[in-house]
């Protein structure tokens, strides 16, 4: 009898060993494939037990939660959502999240450590604390300007604080109501299948993920390196610039559309937008500075983030001479994005020092208290202080005086540059219009807002499109907005410039003038 109690002992001992190790290997080895799949809707039900926190812009929310009642209770609502949907992205229970929903998801969904007692205090008791909040660097009047500015048009305003480099607005045209993604039924089904499948893409954020051949917006960047080595001394001397120029090693001539480029200085060749002049200049100054300028102002830099992930900007470290003629002009395969635009703008305005871009100012729990703070960091010194303020110069001349007359603000000093980039096969293509700006309220110690417009504008005349007459009025009203100056008459985009000069006109040879 004794001996059968022991092996039933025994036998009970070993299924209890044997229970423990299954639940070890189930709840300790197996866990994160259990807590993966997708039959487990405990994760889905635990997140969306409890409201998310907010975005704010401007210290009010432009998100919401709604308690819909239903397994997955709280879905996300959107305050004006494809004005914000650049910024804030959605939060969808069926498609997951994007933009700041998606990088700023522990903080508004609760898992954040910092937002418990102590930290860690969550992971020890399987609990979540209420969503905290994002506080972005957004300005509320002046993403709302970009966004009227643009209307039906295709195309992305970057806006930036260039001493600090807050992000005053990220807009992107033609956009959409992330509040058609939030739920999970048939709807939300149909929504991201048209969103998806629509020609125009909506979902795409054209500030940060698209693009684009810069044009003449990047003769700043050719001027800088050629102000930084010594190429140009004197930016009212005459070039020796012919007109049309014979690309490097080729047969191919680059010509203007203004006249009076022949010969003419820098200082002209800005303000009127002269390829020759410009398309010489970068070869005259070299691969190397070229290349290394550019990267400076933030080219070629596939880790930067804001904190959303941003696209590179392209400048070839590889040309031959025509090839970089024609980068230099902001053609060939040079490419940016309107944020990496506006840093460009910004670094001019703020002496030559290019600061890290954020959107985020703050992250705070549900009742305001700070979790982190994101403080002004310098990525590098991109130009020399006397190069910044020649390049300050040059581009007010352009708005006073030249193409980007479209931007000019009763009561401050405005610096642009125009361009109007040509792509496609043959450059068939309808061009681009751009421009970049940067403003300072007369009296300000500091400019306070660099601005980077592109339109698309597929649908307009090619004749009609420049950036002085379709991005410049845009630009004009965000700069507006920040510097809450009272807003001017619209100008007129058909006004493409100022009436060009002709080399018999005062204007057409200021060059010289100004050589004697």
């Amino acid at each position: 009898m004794t001996s059968c109690i022991r092996r039933a002992a025994i036998v009970c001992a070993l299924l209890l060993v044997a229970l423990l190790v299954n639940a070890t290997r189930i709840q300790v080895f197996q866990a994160g494939t259990y807590d993966g799949n997708p039959a487990n809707r405990r994760q889905a039900i635990a997140r969306y037990a409890q409201a998310r926190g907010d975005i704010l812009v401007g210290g009010s929310p432009v998100t919401a939660s709604e308690d819909t009642g239903e397994q997955l209770r709280f879905e996300r609502r959107y305050k004006n959502g494809p004005l914000y949907a650049p910024v804030t992205g959605f939060a969808s229970q069926a498609y997951g999240t994007s933009l700041l929903e998606n990088t700023e998801d522990e903080v508004l969904a609760g898992t954040d450590p910092l937002l418990g007692p102590v930290p860690g205090w969550n992971d020890l008791t399987r609990d979540r604390s209420p969503g905290g909040r994002v506080v972005t660097t957004i300005n509320a009047a002046a993403q709302e300007a970009a966004y009227r500015g643009l209307g039906s048009r295709k195309g992305a305003v970057a806006a930036i604080e260039p001493a600090t480099g807050r992000i005053l607005a990220l807009v992107s045209t033609p956009s959409y109501d992330p509040g058609r993604l939030s739920g999970n039924g048939n709807s939300v089904k149909d929504a991201w299948t048209q969103l998806n499948a629509d020609p125009e893409k909506p979902l795409l954020n054209r500030a940060i993920h698209q693009t684009y051949p810069p044009g003449s917006t990047f003769k700043v960047v050719t001027a800088a390196a050629a102000l930084e080595e010594g190429v140009v001394a004197d930016v009212d001397r005459p070039t020796d610039s012919p007109d049309p120029y014979t690309l490097p090693g080729s047969e191919s001539r680059l010509s203007n559309e203004v006249d009076g480029c022949e010969d003419a200085s820098v200082r002209y060749a800005f303000e009127w937008s002269c390829n020759t002049v410009f398309a010489k200049l970068g070869v005259e100054t070299g691969l190397d500075p070229m290349k290394d300028m550019a990267q400076r102002l933030g080219f070629n830099d596939t880790r930067l983030t804001i904190p959303l992930p941003v696209s590179a900007s392209n400048f070839d470290t590889r040309m031959d001479g025509a090839q970089l003629a024609l980068s230099s002009v902001g053609q060939f395969d040079t490419r940016a994005t309107p944020l990496q635009m506006a840093m460009v703008a910004a670094a001019v305005a703020n002496g030559g020092s290019v600061k890290s871009p954020r959107l985020v100012d703050r992250t705070t729990t549900d009742n305001g208290s700070t979790v982190r703070t994101a403080g002004v960091r310098t990525l590098r010194q991109a130009m020399s202080q006397s190069t910044a303020m020649q390049l300050r110069e040059l581009m007010t001349d352009a708005v006073e005086e030249g193409t980007g007359s479209n931007a000019a603000i009763p009561g401050a000093t405005v610096g642009g540059k125009t361009g109007t980039a040509q792509h496609g096969v043959g450059n068939t293509g309808t061009p681009y219009a751009w421009f970049i700006s940067w403003a300072q309220a007369d009296g300000a110690r500091e400019p306070a807002v660099a601005v980077a417009v592109v339109v698309e504008d597929a649908a307009a005349d090619r004749a009609e499109i420049s950036g002085g007459g379709s991005a410049a009025p845009i630009a004009k009203a965000v700069m507006e907005a920040v510097l809450n100056l009272p807003a001017t008459r619209p100008s007129d985009p058909r006004r493409d410039t100022p009436e060009k000069p002709s080399p018999d006109t005062p204007q057409g040879n200021r060059w010289a003038a100004r050589r004697h």
